[in-house]
């Protein structure tokens, strides 16, 4: 075990947290914001991939194909939230039904079930190949200010009536009807917003991979949820602000992501690691209540000292 490996592979690890942390923002939207469990995200992350680079290779420019990706991930959110309010089935089952279309859709979109694209002939935004090179190229900066841009968006969005609306429809939904909101709406705009996310990160990912794989998605809300816990865990505490919970998102993805390449360099098979997410995630979702059980001090009660 050289730790020369570990370190060069680092870099590849954060850039690829900080795209799979646009993703995982996405998943924070549903999850924590909106209480909804949304498994469209595996299907999502593909689509945004297979419509940027079908695009690129059709003549189109950079920015207007990942607004066509951010697009399409927010057609598949319509799809599933139109399942959930307007059909009335549960959530986790329309998630899981746009999953299974998706699959078929994303074929369709491609024509095949891997797309590769050639960043010699394309002028790519995010490339692998830069990882390690000092300029403004660099797949850390790119996707760095891309996050920052997002969480920025993110912040005034939420700040709005509309966004303190989805706030509210997911802290109290009972209570938002009766203040008059439209609860089907938001819940339907919360998923198309986390949806349409996921298909940008998957834009970014194909980008900097160098292809679309129809299986690319495969355990993508693992990963979204691994980072949001291992983000909440760490940083609870300290990111107190929405924005800067935000960012711990992110920052959870870059440190699943490392975690992934000790994992790696350890010498452990790379197929055990949904195995190691699992545990991973039950690890963080355990340490809160292990805290309180075992590590918080005992409430005192009664008595004219503690009245």
């Amino acid at each position: 075990m050289n730790p020369i490996a570990l370190l060069n592979s680092l870099p590849g690890a954060v850039s690829q947290g900080l795209i799979w942390g646009i993703m995982a923002i996405g998943v924070y939207i549903t999850y924590r914001i909106l209480d909804v469990a949304d498994l469209t995200v595996d299907g999502t992350m593909c689509t945004g991939g297979a419509v940027f680079i079908m695009l690129t290779m059709a003549g189109w420019s950079i920015p207007a194909a990942l607004l066509a990706s951010f697009a399409a991930g927010m057609l598949a959110g319509l799809a599933t939230g139109l399942l959930h309010t307007a059909c009335g089935i549960p959530a986790i089952l329309s998630g899981i039904l746009t999953q299974l279309a998706l699959y078929s859709v994303n074929l369709r979109i491609m024509g095949k079930a891997n797309q590769p694209i050639n960043a010699n002939n394309y002028k790519l935004l995010v490339s692998s190949r830069n990882v390690k090179v000092l300029s403004v190229e660099n797949p850390i900066l790119v996707v760095g200010i891309v996050c920052i841009l997002l969480i920025a968006a993110l912040y005034w969005f939420f700040g709005t009536e509309l966004g303190c609306s989805l706030r509210s429809t997911g802290s109290n939904s009972a209570m938002s009807r009766a203040q008059g909101i439209n609860t089907n709406f938001t819940t339907v705009l919360g998923l198309m917003l986390s949806n349409g996310l996921v298909a940008l990160s998957s834009a970014l990912l194909s980008q900097y991979q160098g292809f679309a794989d129809v299986s690319m998605g495969r355990g993508a809300i693992v990963i979204g949820l691994a980072a949001v816990i291992i983000g909440d865990v760490v940083f609870g505490k300290v990111f107190i602000n929405f924005a800067l919970r935000l960012l711990s998102v992110v920052f959870g993805s870059v440190i699943y992501y490392a975690v992934y390449s000790l994992v790696i360099w350890l010498g452990m098979s790379g197929d055990d690691m949904k195995l190691i997410t699992s545990l991973i995630v039950a690890l963080f979702l355990s340490i809160p209540y292990w805290k309180d059980k075992y590590f918080s001090k005992p409430v005192k009660k009664g008595g004219a000292a503690n009245a």
